[in-house]
């Protein structure tokens, strides 16, 4: 009986120990557990930028060129030698201003002759005049036969031809010595001197200079088909003509021209519409030949939701973002982009106004639903574009 007994307690001893060994297992990982939580990171800090939706008009970046408003080739339109050149090259000259000056010797002795002509057919039809008046009385009083009566009207009839012949020719005497002064026909700038002083200069062949207008100057774009046709519709709903203008591809020289032309058919090759700006240059820094970047309304969206293009990643063909939701926990959440505008790219799908999107530190979220911890920062502004005064306006960057 008493050995059943010992080994009665020495059984129950037994089942007891594991339990005791797993209690001290436990309580030991707990211990482990809050020192790990103790001794844990912080949540890593993100910027985050809440999405807003407002009204905005899109526009499409176009390329383009400067070019004068007014382009003339100065050609001599009397051969002759250079006897002067009154201009500096390059320099701004205004209509009228004196360029080249060919000898015009030889066209005032030609002026000289003309007027020397003139003068002896008006001393003849004086003289054809007189005798036909008196051939007119004589026939009146039956003194002359009709016939030297016809003769006499007929030479004062060739008596004033002869006059006006050479009244033109007096007139054309003097129109080429006024060409041998070869002036501005426009105010701009003046380029080089293809002829200098003392070289021939050949009626309607030689290139003298060329000269460009300065101010306003023309800026020329295309656009394809659909732009085309948005912006026509969106600038004739709105009753504007504003465009953006960057010059060079410096964001610095940025200036406001104003839509002036747009061709009357597509070029069947390219599918492009042409249009034309209008481009105040007062100071003359702008150079025909200049590219330029213009920014056109292309579209209007009533609420647009912009995000800053640093924020959305890329998962094969996928995009996504990390929204923050109310506890402060990165959600993975996929999205559909739009035009992409400056520093800013239009979501179509995956966001609503309110929702706080992670915009710098997305490295730092290592899977979705850890913790962060969020700073508000403004969302970046967008290209700006001006179109109207009450609407915002962004340009797209050209690809």
């Amino acid at each position: 009986m008493g050995s059943f007994s010992r080994r009665t307690r020495f059984a129950s001893n037994r089942a007891v120990i594991p339990f005791l060994l797993i209690m001290a297992l436990l309580a030991g990982c707990e211990a482990k557990s809050e020192e790990a939580a103790a001794t844990a990171p912080p949540p890593p800090e993100v910027d985050v930028a809440e999405v807003v939706a407002q009204p905005m008009v899109l526009s499409e970046s176009f390329t383009g060129r400067v070019e004068a408003a007014e382009t003339v080739e100065l050609r001599a339109r009397v051969s002759g030698y250079i006897q002067e050149v009154a201009f500096e090259e390059g320099e701004l000259v205004e209509q009228g201003d004196l360029l080249f000056l060919i000898d015009p010797r030889p066209y005032q002795a030609r002026v000289n002759a003309a007027q020397a002509d003139l003068a002896q057919a008006r001393s003849q039809q004086a003289q054809a005049g007189s005798e036909a008046e008196r051939a007119r009385v004589l026939l009146g009083r039956q003194a002359i036969s009709q016939e030297v009566h016809d003769q006499r009207q007929s030479a004062l009839s060739n008596s004033r031809a002869m006059v006006d012949a050479a009244t033109a020719a007096l007139q054309t005497a003097e129109l080429d010595l006024e060409y041998t002064r070869i002036t501005a026909p426009v105010s701009g700038r003046a380029g080089r001197a293809m002829v200098t002083r003392g070289n021939l200069a050949n009626a309607d062949q030689s290139l003298l200079t060329t000269l460009v207008s300065i101010d306003p100057v023309h800026v020329y774009f295309e656009a394809d088909e659909q732009a085309a046709f948005a912006s026509q519709t969106l600038l004739t709903v709105d009753a504007t003509n504003s465009l953006t203008i960057e010059l060079g591809g410096d964001p610095q020289r940025q200036y406001t021209g104003t839509l002036d032309f747009i061709d009357n058919r597509l070029n069947p090759n390219t599918g492009t519409l042409q249009f034309r700006a209008l481009l105040a240059n007062a100071d003359g820094r702008i150079r025909p030949g200049e590219f330029a970047r213009v920014a056109m309304p292309v579209s209007r969206l009533d609420q647009a939701l912009l995000l800053d293009r640093k924020a959305i990643l890329t998962d094969q063909d996928r995009r996504y973002v990390y929204v923050v939701d109310g506890d402060n926990r990165a959600e993975r959440r996929q999205v559909a982009t739009g035009r992409q505008m400056g520093e800013q790219v239009v979501i179509t799908e995956g966001l609503s106004p309110g929702d706080r999107i992670i915009v710098n530190g997305v490295q730092k979220v290592f899977f979705p639903g850890m913790e962060v911890s969020p700073q508000s920062v403004a969302a970046a502004p967008a290209a700006d574009a001006p179109i109207s005064d009450d609407q915002p306006t962004i340009a797209a960057r050209e690809e």
